[in-house]
Parts: structure tokens; sequence; C-alpha cells
């Protein structure tokens, strides 16, 4: 009989995340011959992915009929902080209800993981609990002193990079034997070999791809093409996403008449083609962890242009090896790398080093790494 592996991760709107609990129980269904994915949708988060999940014969736990989640603001952080909290409240009770009756042999959580671990510190289960990170935590006296009492019956703690490893070694909160490096499984080989050879409308462009959040820095993108964009007019950024700050990037673009330079796509489907017949692929971010678009990028040979943020892209983007860095949020600094990213020489040597490292978070790698440390 398969062990059953329960994921746990409610969401308000989709993110990285999201993507990365999909592709972790897809990787568990296709090589595994021992582990049983399933998904619990409580909230109907994971409804827009049902398609994908039953091609793929992922299990759906359904709790709730309706997506609830697309009911609660999730725009600002009073609001989602509200949102987390009513969520909060209404799965404690069914997920309870769920780990005591089904008893799966582990469950993964990787968002609002405050509800799972609070269940953990006051009841005993036949299930492990295994602990995500996704994205690097922002602790708070409550985050710390419940992971300090949860940590003691936690079955393992997975970091998706080295810079994050370290940091939550250094609070000392568990023994460093239960903390692990666990590559996000961001690369579908099968998918991105199908999609990314379609035709776009577009040619020679650079691209930057995320949510238009404060986070991906795109007013700060705009500003720094615009300098780029005064010496040379024929320069065209397509950036792929949508977000919050949408209305103040297009409101930006308009007032300094950039709409022939910086165009807005909105969400894009199937991104691939765009990162492989792009001139090059920016990141712009404040911070990421590891950063899936860089991923991806660097999976579809678009040579990479990075900030230097802090946990993920300073440990995967090295300067002039597999990509061309630039100090975080610095006009100057991005203005100068950008130049000699545009005119590096060898390009393809760029591409290559990247590619293989991209090979890291193939699902077949994060499946053998995970099944290993379980």
């Amino acid at each position: 009989m398969k062990k059953e592996i329960y994921y746990w991760s409610p969401f308000l709107s989709p993110i990285a995340t999201s993507k990365a609990v999909i592709n972790s129980a897809i990787s568990l269904k296709k090589f595994s011959k021992e582990y049983e994915p399933t998904i619990l949708n409580f909230f109907g988060e994971f409804n827009n992915f049902k398609s994908d999940l039953e091609k793929n014969r992922i299990n759906l736990i359904n709790y709730f009929r309706l997506n609830i989640c697309q009911f609660l603001p999730y725009k600002g952080k009073i609001k989602s902080r509200i949102s987390f909290i009513l969520i909060f409240f209404i799965g404690i009770l069914p997920l309870l209800k769920i780990l005591k009756k089904n008893k799966p042999n582990y469950i993964v959580i990787h968002l609002i993981t405050s509800l799972p671990l609070i269940l953990l510190l006051f009841f005993n289960f036949d299930t492990k609990f295994i602990l995500r990170i996704s994205g690097y935590p922002r602790m708070n006296i409550f985050r710390k002193y419940l992971w300090k009492l949860a940590f003691k019956k936690i079955h393992l703690i997975t970091c998706p990079t080295q810079n994050t490893y370290d940091y939550i070694q250094s609070l000392n909160l568990i023994d460093k034997s239960r903390i692990k490096i666990l590559f996000d499984p961001i690369i579908n080989v099968k998918e991105i070999t199908e999609k990314k050879n379609k035709k776009i409308n577009y040619k020679n462009f650079f691209l930057s791809v995320g949510r238009l959040t404060k986070q991906k820095n795109f007013i700060f993108l705009c500003k720094s093409f615009k300098k780029l964009i005064e010496k040379n007019n024929e320069l065209k950024l397509l950036i792929a996403g949508t977000g919050e700050d949408k209305n103040k990037i297009k409101k930006y673009i308009k007032k300094n008449k950039l709409e022939k330079n910086i165009i807005l796509l909105g969400h894009i489907q199937n991104i691939y083609p765009y990162f492989k017949y792009s001139n090059g692929f920016i990141l712009s971010s404040l911070w990421e962890d590891p950063g899936f678009v860089l991923i991806e990028a660097a999976y579809c040979r678009a040579p990479v242009l990075s900030s230097n943020c802090w946990p993920g892209p300073i440990e995967l983007i090295k300067d002039e090896l597999n990509g061309i860095v630039f100090e975080n949020n610095n006009i100057i600094s991005f203005t100068k790398r950008f130049d000699k990213f545009n005119n590096f020489k060898n390009k393809n040597y760029l591409k290559f080093n990247n590619f293989k490292l991209s090979r890291k978070f193939t699902l077949f790698n994060h499946y053998k790494t995970l099944t290993d440390l379980i």
C-alpha cells in the first residue's frame, strides 16, 4: 500500500508557491511507486488548476463547495491579514477532522502554516509534519515563539536555497539534522518542451515577468529603462503579469510617453516562448527565494540580467558566469550593467551555464531529493 502525502497550501491569489505544490505532487505521481500525493483544496483555491490536476491524476480533497478565497480581500497588508485570520478559523476544525480520520503518513505545509502548526502543538497525530519554507520567512515574536514550540514535534523542515537554510539554522530553534535543502520543482521538462516553440507576435525585446507588486520592483525597472531609452529609442521591454501595482505602472508609462517602448502584456498563460525569443530576461525584484521565473528563463536559454537581491538570486546568479548582475534597486548600476549585458560577447556561455543550474530544479530532481529525505 502506498504511503499518503497531503499538501496544505491555502492562498488568496495564484503565486509561485501554488505552482510548487502542484509540481511537487505531480513529481511524486509521475516518478514514485511508493507515495500517493493529495492536495487539500479546502477553500477552492486550487479550482482553477483542476484540469491540470485531473490530467496528472492528482487527488484533491474538496471541503467547501465554493471557492471561499475569491471572496476574501488580498490587496493591502491589513486586508490580507484579516483574510488569513478568517481562513485560520474556518479551516482549523476541518483540517483537524481530516488528519484524525484519514491519518496520512505525511503532510507538507507551505502557506498559512500557523494553522497546522498550532494543531500539532495540541494534538498527537500519526501523521509526520513537514514544514516547507516558501520564500524567506519574516520573523516576528509570534512566529518565533510558535516555531520554537512546534519544532519539538515537527518531522522535517525544508528550505529552497542555501541562504534560507543558513538563516533557519542560525535561529537555533531545532536540531540541524532536521533542516534540509530541497529545491523547488520549477522545471517540468515535458511541459516546457511542448510549449516553448509557439510563435509570438513580438521581436527584438527584453522581458520581465512577475506579479505587479512592490516586491518585483517594476516601477524601478521602468525608470531604469527610461534612462536607456533616452539613448536608444529602439529598445523594447515587455512586462508579463498582473497585480495591485498595475495602474501605478500604467500611469508612469503614459506620463513619460513610453507606450511604444514598455508594454504591459498582462497575464500570459504560456510564457515559455517569450523567454525563448527574448533578447534577455530581466529580474528587478527586491527579494526572491529562489525566483521561479529566473529558473524558467534559464531553462529556456534566455540570457539573464538580475538584481543581486537576497536570498535567491544572489546565490544563483554569478556575475559574468551565468548572468549579469546589478546592484539591487540602483538605477546607475542597472544602466551600466545593462550595457554590459546587451553587448556581452559570449551570451551562449552565460546561457549554457545557467541552463545547467536550472536542471537542479526539475520535477525529477525534486522527487528524488524529497523521497530520499523522508
